[in-house]
């Protein structure tokens, strides 16, 4: 039964195109190697770890004292008064309807505007701080900066990013270049690490669709990896990460306050989402991956997966665009961007407690990506 199951995950007519086998990928020529998937599924794990541990140690060593300079402080939320009865529907429900209302307002003889105010407190008092959140962007944006340069640096000496056509000459024998390995690696490693974060991070409405969309990002990886479409591969990566570098940027200057830079870098990473997700992504790599590889190397099995799971990516693209023009604009006439449909859920509440460290200006949250968790891209959208 395991070698049956062993034989269909790993059957040649599904990974690789016609008249190529395994036995044909597991000797390249001297001096060269090819892309190993079972080597980068038992260290993507480990290294999720080492992530998820200097990750850690950024935010505490880098990202909290620059909260500090940018007086971004902890906070200490106004606590609601003990009521087991109100706390242990408060488990269930946030926000009880009228109908509820009543009913706690007759057991407890409390007046209704006393308990939707205890409600409204309890909300307040389980919202993660100001500071919490910008250093989960810091470390966000500093992560999708380096590799985004990595990528880039390495991407930009390669012959294949100059001539897309490339990626699928001599295919599949195409042995690892040098910088694909490390990219393919640090961005696995990142979104285990996200998979698994997610479960200590700020919750968010969206707790489910991201964790489908990391899942989704982890298998995309995985899967190109080890069909070694590494060039076409890293290219997607690259184009995701542009635009996710200015969201996080521009959460920052949300959370600092500053907010004409937070619409500024709004509208320049909406600019930068619509090149890069809906003209290069589309023109140029989808366009390359559906007609450039069915001239050169033909369809097989894998190549109409890989193809439906871009085009899908791209739908989301259409659709996540829609709603960050809608922010943009407001930024851009009205001078502020909107509050964030997927706000985390403690603050759900459209009645918010001032703090009393915080500064006189609005503290809008951005809508985010797939991430973007962001729109990628958080995110992360690969």
């Amino acid at each position: 039964m395991t070698s049956f199951i062993s034989a269909w995950i790993w059957s040649e007519r599904f990974w690789l195109p016609e008249n190529v086998s395994w036995a044909d990928v597991e000797h390249p020529p001297a001096g060269a190697e090819y892309p190993n998937l079972r080597r980068i599924m038992l260290c993507a794990l480990p290294l999720a770890a080492g992530v998820l541990l200097l990750r850690r140690l950024f935010e505490r060593l880098v990202a909290k004292p620059c909260a500090h300079i940018l007086q971004i402080q902890e906070g200490v939320p106004r606590r609601a008064q003990p009521n087991a009865v109100l706390e242990r529907l408060y488990q269930s429900n946030t926000c009880p309807d009228s109908k509820q209302l009543e009913g706690l307002s007759k057991q407890l003889d409390w007046d209704e505007r006393k308990i939707q105010r205890w409600f409204r407190v309890r909300r307040n008092q389980a919202r993660p701080s100001m500071q919490k959140k910008f250093c989960e962007s810091m470390w966000r944006f500093t992560f999708y900066l380096v590799i985004f340069i990595y990528s880039l640096g390495y991407l930009w000496v390669s012959p294949w990013m100059w001539d897309i056509r490339q990626c699928w000459y001599n295919y599949p024998f195409q042995p690892l270049a040098p910088g694909q390995y490390t990219h393919y690696v640090a961005e696995l490693a990142f979104y285990w690490s996200l998979m698994f974060s997610q479960f200590t991070d700020i919750k968010r409405k969206d707790f489910f669709i991201m964790f489908v969309h990391h899942l989704a990002t982890i298998l995309l990886i995985t899967f190109s990896y080890g069909n070694n479409m590494l060039k076409a591969g890293s290219l997607v990566m690259c184009v995701h990460d542009a635009s996710d570098v200015f969201l996080e940027a521009a959460k920052l200057a949300n959370y600092a306050k500053y907010q004409k830079l937070c619409d500024a870098l709004f509208v320049l990473f909406s600019v930068i989402f619509f090149l890069t997700r809906l003209v290069i992504f589309p023109f140029w790599i989808v366009y390359s991956v559906l007609f450039d590889s069915w001239e050169i190397i033909g369809p097989y099995r894998a190549w109409w997966l890989l193809n439906g799971l871009l085009l899908v990516l791209q739908v989301l693209h259409i659709i996540w665009f829609y709603l960050i023009t809608g922010i943009a604009i407001k930024a851009i006439f009205k001078g502020k961007v909107s509050k964030d449909d997927r706000s985390d859920v403690e603050s759900s509440s459209d009645e918010e407690l001032p703090s009393s460290s915080s500064k006189n200006c609005p503290t809008p949250k951005l809508k985010g990506n797939s991430h973007t968790s962001d729109l990628n891209g958080e995110t992360c959208d690969h």
